[in-house]
């Protein structure tokens, strides 16, 4: 009873101190918010100017990170809201939507009136119910220099059936936050976790809280059992049954001391169930498990299986912060609680089609003569000496060594077009965090994201697709254009002000745009053709300076050479044809 009694008032303790920094961080951003509201005002008063619906096909929406990507519950279809894009300078915010025809590879955009406000790391669900519906809660905006947030608490619901926009308020819900998760468990929308950041303070939290579809009331839940810490970004996955989740993973930090932040990478799991209460377990899942990483996309494939994608693990101390950025793939299986490494495939060759095609003729053709004896070969060869002399050898082989001979060169060069095509590199996207999934019809669709070179950010717009059942190869829908990838160094803004003017600014910041592309013209170019490895082998001392260029004299080889490797990869596949690779409209 003691030790109950000790654990128990310890809880309650924690709970208390969570409290107070609530509270404390509350008061210390609510001017911030003051100030941030009135630049949310004004985008508003912009869309409010949108009174009738309208939809017109437009190019791939452009790079951006943190946004909500989730399938049509009725019609073959994506739908993209939000986000976020970061050039060095200033920070942009969207509240743009996005249909994407997934039959005609057609990119939608839909002006809605009165949108939500923008935003980026919010979380959606999609219902099935009147025609279909996207319900959106929280998230984040911040002023255009990054360093004020204002973390919304609102929940919306987009009606796909009539295009409308509708936000629902009702009493009780969370507090604003924003790198929270959000699923649907029958009839209620569960809200775990998150952060709420000023320019000071920050609360990362593991509440966990219901929205009722029927009633449109929230609750706050109180399950017994020690559940997650506080954490963002992890991964929540409904149970096949809809009466629990599955919580894996996250990252949440703390102060270590005056000015210096400890970032911490959770890989534990937990189990949130409902039988006559709501429960949490500690999960100890089987298998291969992923590498500790924060940043994962998720998203829930056939036979309820969950889905990490990428991610980034951070080396932190006190001067530096270096990542290491995934491209990998895992599943964990809930009903088996097991982890293991998705494995592709790969596309057979046509040059081993075909070859597999005339064996089968010539078997045909010769199925008759093969049980009429054949009488011995003589084989003629001719071998040039080392003094140039060329000489004929002439030699008798029985018919039965003949064929076995003939057959085994065969076999050699099916196995070294195996082998070829083994060794063909894949395509697949490139390492990057914080990138948009989901699943429609057991196929992956993976949109955007970044990764990092140095103290540059690649904010990503491409689009890959990946057959669950098949897993043989990603497919490209839409290319990454390197045109976007603009990036305003800090200094070079700097002593832009210095300068004075804001039109002396902008001809200078159009000067510094020019100059970037004209440096990425002067990249090694890509031979058609050529394959990523040797475009990789021949550029690789060109890319590695780079690197090391962008990363400094301080950086990791190991990790400069990953650097280096990458951003070849990147400029090869945005550059070489890939025509065979993208979808096109039958």
């Amino acid at each position: 009873m003691g030790k109950k009694g000790k654990k128990e008032k310890k809880l309650k303790g924690a709970e208390k101190t969570a409290a107070k920094m609530e509270k404390k961080v509350s008061k210390r951003s609510k001017r911030e918010e003051e100030d941030l509201e009135a630049l949310i005002a004004e985008f508003q008063s912009l869309d409010a100017k949108k009174t009738q619906v309208l939809e017109t096909a437009c190019p791939p929406p452009s790079p951006r990170l943190n946004a909500s990507l989730c399938a049509h519950p009725e019609k073959d279809e994506l739908i993209l809201f939000g986000g976020e894009f970061f050039n060095g300078k200033k920070t942009f915010l969207y509240n743009e939507l996005f249909f994407y025809n997934i039959k005609k590879n057609i990119w939608v955009k839909a002006e809605i009136p009165n949108p939500p406000p923008r935003r980026c790391a919010q979380q959606a669900v999609v219902v099935p119910q009147g025609g279909g519906q996207m319900w959106i809660f929280g998230g984040e905006f911040a002023s255009p220099e990054g360093e004020q947030f204002y973390h919304y608490k609102d929940l919306w619901v987009l009606h796909l059936g009539t295009r409308t926009w509708e936000q629902i308020k009702a009493p009780g819900a969370p507090s604003g936050r924003s790198g929270h998760r959000m699923v649907l468990s029958k009839r209620q929308l569960l809200v775990f976790g998150g952060f709420h950041e000023s320019a000071r303070d920050y609360i990362y939290y593991n509440d966990i809280h219901a929205f009722n579809l029927d009633t449109f009331t929230w609750s706050r839940l109180q399950p017994t059992g020690t559940g997650p810490c506080p954490r963002s970004a992890c991964q929540m996955t409904p149970t096949p049954d809809g009466n629990g989740v599955i919580i894996y993973g996250g990252y949440s930090k703390t102060r270590a001391k005056k000015d210096v932040d400890k970032g911490t990478i959770h890989s534990d799991m937990f189990l949130l169930r409902r039988e006559e209460k709501w429960t949490w377990t500690r999960v100890n899942p089987s298998g291969v498990k992923p590498p500790p990483r924060s940043g994962f996309s998720l998203a829930v494939g056939p036979g309820g299986r969950a889905l990490l994608f990428g991610g980034v693990c951070d080396e932190e101390d006190e001067e530096s912060l270096e990542g290491d950025f995934f491209n990998d793939l895992y599943f964990y299986d809930i009903n088996k609680n097991r982890w293991f490494p998705a494995q592709l495939k790969g596309s057979k060759s046509e040059k081993k089609k075909r070859r597999r095609g005339k064996k089968e003729e010539q078997t045909n053709e010769t199925e008759g003569e093969k049980e009429e004896p054949q009488g011995p070969t003589e084989i003629i060869k001719e071998v040039m000496a080392e003094d140039g002399t060329v000489m004929t050898i002439k030699e008798v082989i029985p018919a039965t060594q003949a064929e076995e001979d003939s057959e085994e060169e065969e076999e050699d060069e099916d196995g070294e077009e195996e082998e070829a095509a083994a060794m063909a590199p894949l395509v697949e996207p490139c390492p990057r965090s914080s990138a948009m999934a989901t699943v429609k019809h057991s196929k992956l669709y993976l949109y955007g994201g970044m990764f990092e070179v140095g103290d540059r950010q690649f904010t990503l717009s491409d689009l890959y697709s990946l057959d669950l059942h098949k897993m043989d190869q990603w497919d490209v829908l839409v290319e990454m254009d390197p045109k976007t990838q603009e990036w305003l160094e800090e200094s070079e803004s700097e002593d832009e002000e210095a300068k004075g003017g804001d039109e002396e600014e902008d001809g200078e910041e159009e000067e510094d745009s020019e100059e970037e592309s004209e440096e990425d013209a002067d990249h090694p170019p890509v031979k058609a053709g050529e394959a990523l490895a040797d475009y990789q082998t021949r550029t690789e001392k060109y890319w590695l300076g780079l690197a090391r260029a962008n990363m400094g004299p301080d950086a990791k080889e190991k990790k400069v050479q990953k650097v280096g490797h990458a951003m070849a990869k990147v400029i090869c596949l945005n550059v070489r044809d890939i025509a065979t690779h993208i979808r096109t409209d039958v």
